[in-house]
């Protein structure tokens, strides 16, 4: 099964979306680094920020291990309090990219002299930006 993988390129605030299959994710854990050929970008160090499941439920750091559990939480990944103070018992899953892992998020934290920008490399292009209709003065 392909992770969907989301590399975000600080240096050019873009982040760019693509699937790959890459069997040797698993068992990394939020904050590893890795080289950015097990996924296709040759030339690049990208460092897992987060992700999350199959069924949508996110990862946190502070959980060890690939499990889902319920916690109670009072902010951080997986529940925002619209009041201060608020703490709800949600699901969220630990920390280790497992097989049941959908989308992995990373950030690029070296490139390599030279090495191919990209949206070259995952031949990506970006959509035509659909001009609003003006109104009409009256």
């Amino acid at each position: 099964m392909p992770f969907r993988i989301t590399v975000s390129e600080p240096s050019e605030r873009k982040a760019y979306q693509f699937e790959r299959e890459a069997p040797t994710l698993v068992g990394m854990k939020i904050g590893q680094s890795f080289d950015g050929g097990i996924v296709g970008l040759s030339g690049y160090t990208l460092e897992i920020t987060g992700g999350s499941d199959k069924d949508g439920f996110p990862m946190r750091r502070d959980l060890e291990g690939p499990g889902r559990r319920r916690l109670v939480l009072g902010g951080g990944p997986g529940y925002r309090p619209e009041e201060k103070g608020i703490r709800k018992m949600k699901s969220i899953r630990g920390n280790t990219i497992s097989v049941d892992t959908m989308q992995v998020n990373t950030v690029v934290k070296k490139a390599e002299h030279g090495a191919k920008p990209i949206p070259e490399i995952i031949n990506w292009t970006p959509k035509p930006k659909v001009e609003k209709a003006k109104k009409e003065e009256q």
